[in-house]
């Protein structure tokens, strides 16, 4: 496949980190979105969040606390959780612990994506895979016909 390199590796024990890897892209992946994230102690990964793809979750090295709908779950290093994609998957990855912790999240690349964040009422929006995102609050939401007077009309 066009941007693999079958002899590109990160070792997911050691790489040297400044918070998040894209391991994904270190090799080439052109399925796959896998990220690994450091945490200090008290320290967050992310927003309370869900996306409409299918997430995972597995613990490296410490513990993590997760919010999830159904209440915090807390995990250890080897265990593994799976989100689901909408709002039953949406989760915050936390550390409540006094070591730092670090976890690797995966999930089918591709996009247009979208991930929605319940506390704040925002909605992000990634449009091509090098994008940035763009968030909007929900409540300053627009019709679908605001600013398309002549939709109905041919000309």
């Amino acid at each position: 496949m066009s941007g693999q390199n079958s002899s590109a590796r990160v070792n997911v024990f050691t790489a040297e980190s400044t918070g998040r890897i894209d391991v994904a892209g270190a090799v080439g992946s052109m399925a796959l979105a896998m990220y690994i994230y450091d945490i200090p102690p008290g320290g967050g990964a992310c927003p309370y969040h869900y996306e409409y793809v299918e997430e995972w979750l597995l613990v490296l090295d410490g513990t993590v606390a997760v919010r999830t709908p159904d209440g915090e779950l807390t995990l250890e290093q080897g265990e593994i959780v799976c989100f689901p994609p909408g709002p039953d998957g949406a989760h915050k990855v936390m550390n409540r612990s006094d070591a730092p912790a670090r976890f690797l999240m995966f999930s089918q690349l591709g996009t247009p994506a979208v991930s929605v964040y319940p506390d704040s009422d925002k909605v992000g929006v990634w449009a091509t895979e090098d994008d940035t995102g763009l968030f909007f609050e929900r409540s300053n939401a627009v019709a679908w016909e605001h600013g398309e007077e002549s939709w109905d009309r041919a000309d």
